[in-house]
Formats: C-alpha cells, structure tokens, sequence
C-alpha cells in the first residue's frame, strides 16, 4: 500500500493534468472559432509603354538667322534716308542714298566719250572695208572704243554704289546717323537682321557627344516670355571640344512666326535626347531595400489576388514615374499603396485600379 502523502501527491498531479488538457481544448476550440484574416487592401497601377527621352538641360544665347551692319563702301555725304527704325523690308528695298553729282557727271562724260568712240569705231570699219584705211588704224578705233567702254561701265557700277539697298528680307535695327551726315567705309549706319527663325548657341558637356545628333527636338522657354514654350532642333555641333570646359557648343534654329524672340536673349533648354519607347511605372511602386528596388506585382488566378515581390532595374525618372529596364512586362499590374503592408505571396484586395497615361514622356535621370 502507498503511503497517504505519496497517493495525495498522484491526485494533485492527475487534476492539474486534466485541467491543463481542458484549457488546451478550449483554447484550440477559440482559435479555430476566430474568423479568417482578411487579405490587405491595395492600391494598383497598370505597367504602360510610352515614348520618352533623356533631358539635356543648358543655358544658351539668340542669334539672328542673318545679320548684317549696314554701311558704305566709300566716304561720301547722305542724300536721302528712305527707311525708318524698326520697318520690316524686301531684299533690294533701297535703304538710302549718297550723293552722286560728281559721278553723275562723270557718267555724263564716260557716256559721250564712248558714243564717239563708237562712231569712230563705225566709220573706221566703213572706210577700212573699201580698202582706204589700215589694219593698225582699225585696231586703234577698237582700243580706244573698248577703253571707253570699260571706262563708263566703272563709273556706272560706281554710281550705283551711291545706293544702298537690302540685302536680304528682315528687320531694320535704329539708325546712327541723319540726312547730310558724312558717313565713310565702316560707318555703322544701321543694322538689319532675319528674325523669321533664330539660333541658339548653347554649350552641352562632351560626355553627351555620343546622343547628339542633328535634327534631334528640343524646347526652350526665356524669362521674357514665361508662358511661351519655344520648339526647334539641332542643325548643327562645333568641330571642336573646348580643352577648358570640356563641352562642345551646340547651334540649334527656333522658328519665330510672331517674330518676339529678339537676339542675344538668354535661354533655358531643354533638349530631348536617346529618344526611345519604354516601360513606365508610379514612383510609389518602388519598394527600396538595401539600395536595391523591388515591386510587388498582383496576380489574380480563380478570383484569389496575391502579391509576388519582383526584383526591378530602373532607368531615367520622369515626373512621377520611373523606367523599368527589366522584370515587368507591359499590362502588368503592380502595388502602388498598400505595398508596406504585405509580404510575398500574400493575398490581397484591390480597390482602385489607376490607369497611367500612354504618352510621350521626358525625363530626368
């Protein structure tokens, strides 16, 4: 027979073991009671392909498409302004003319100096033709006539110098100078330019030289005008590299219709380079871990939505979405709020679908 302790020990030990197994069951039954955990909510946009380019920023400077100083090509007195300050003229528009009394008299001589030459000339060859003159006093009437000749050719090219005239469509700048002034070579009377499209000399880093090419688009905006957006392309790239600077200037031409844009204006640019179709998803997609990104993509099969978390490249970002180099795929559909809080292969319900838009895009890298 045990002693009464020991079998008192054996009761103590059996009930707590039974209470222990009770309070196990009825835990278990709870747990299994509890409802389902319902699967996070998520916010989703779709993977969209869309034209965009790498932005190129610089600095640049207007520059008329022509532009010429208006002067004379000998010192004389002005007759006649026949042109006003800023008055848009034709090629060949006469702008002003000199004096020109001395030449005209000269031209008056040169004139009467050669018709009688020519009359010698004539009567020469009658004469010569009966056989009453001699070769060497034909071929004297010939000299005398062909110097005669170029003789009032000269003074007539010089006269019509005493007119100046545009020598191409554009503007007329301010003019320096007043009827009767005396005006010598080198004088600036004024200034005519071609606004009708203009230059933009802008310099660009080297590193870009393999992605600049001639024809490629750009924009350019200028305090002066701030809600104007000015379009043209590249027409053409220096030959050399500044060794300073290690930049290569770069002309590109502006249209101006409206004709407001004026040289020497300063530029802000914005060119399109490595122009190129691309995938593009929100910025809020990313998920960062380690200087690493990641998406979590939604797959949907027999009605159950999860998330599988993808490992992505970049590339340039534009505003407020970013180029994805690989893992996704166009339509895809991928988690842009919600992402924090749901892990791999969890289920998950999608409340908003944000569809992105398909067009061209520039970007910043």
């Amino acid at each position: 027979m045990f002693p009464l302790t020991l079998l008192r020990k054996f009761v103590a030990i059996f009930f707590i073991v039974v209470a222990m197994a009770v309070g196990f069951n009825v835990q278990a039954a709870k747990e299994s009671g509890k409802p389902k955990r319902p699967p996070s909510v998520v916010k989703v946009a779709n993977v969209v392909a869309a034209s965009i380019s790498d932005p190129i920023e610089a600095l640049g400077s207007l520059k008329a498409n022509e532009s010429v100083d208006i002067t004379v090509h000998f010192a004389e007195f002005i007759r006649k302004i026949q042109f006003v300050e800023g008055q848009r003229v034709a090629q060949n528009d006469v702008l002003l003319v000199l004096e020109d009394a001395e030449e005209q008299a000269l031209l008056q001589e040169a004139n009467f100096t050669l018709q009688e030459a020519k009359r010698q000339l004539a009567r020469i060859k009658a004469i010569a033709g009966r056989g009453d003159a001699s070769q060497s006093v034909l071929d004297e009437r010939q000299r005398e006539f062909n110097v005669a000749k170029a003789r009032f050719a000269g003074i007539e090219s010089r006269l019509q110098d005493h007119t100046v005239s545009a020598p191409f469509a554009g503007l007329i700048g301010l003019r320096n100078i007043s009827r009767g002034a005396y005006v010598a070579p080198g004088d600036v009377i004024t200034t005519l330019i071609d606004d009708s499209a203009m230059k933009l000399d802008f310099s660009v880093p080297a590193i870009f030289l393999s992605t600049l090419k001639t024809g490629m688009l750009l924009t350019a905006t200028t305090r002066a005008f701030p809600s104007e957006v000015f379009k043209g392309s590249v027409a053409t790239l220096d030959n050399r590299v500044d060794p300073i600077s290690r930049t290569v200037i770069v002309r590109a031409v502006l249209p101006n219709p409206k004709g407001i844009l004026k040289p020497g204006l300063l530029m802000e640019v914005l060119l399109h380079a490595n122009e190129r179709r691309a995938l593009l998803i929100p910025e809020e997609a990313l998920v960062p871990k380690a200087r690493k990104h990641f998406v979590m993509v939604v797959e949907t099969n027999d009605g159950v939505s999860r998330v599988k978390q993808r490992q992505v490249s970049v590339g340039t970002r534009l505003n407020g979405k970013v180029e994805v180099l690989s893992e996704l795929a166009e339509g895809e559909v991928v988690v842009i709020h919600g992402a924090d809080k749901v892990r791999d292969n969890s289920e998950v319900k999608v409340v908003q679908a944000i569809h992105q838009s398909h067009q061209s895009q520039e970007g910043d890298k």
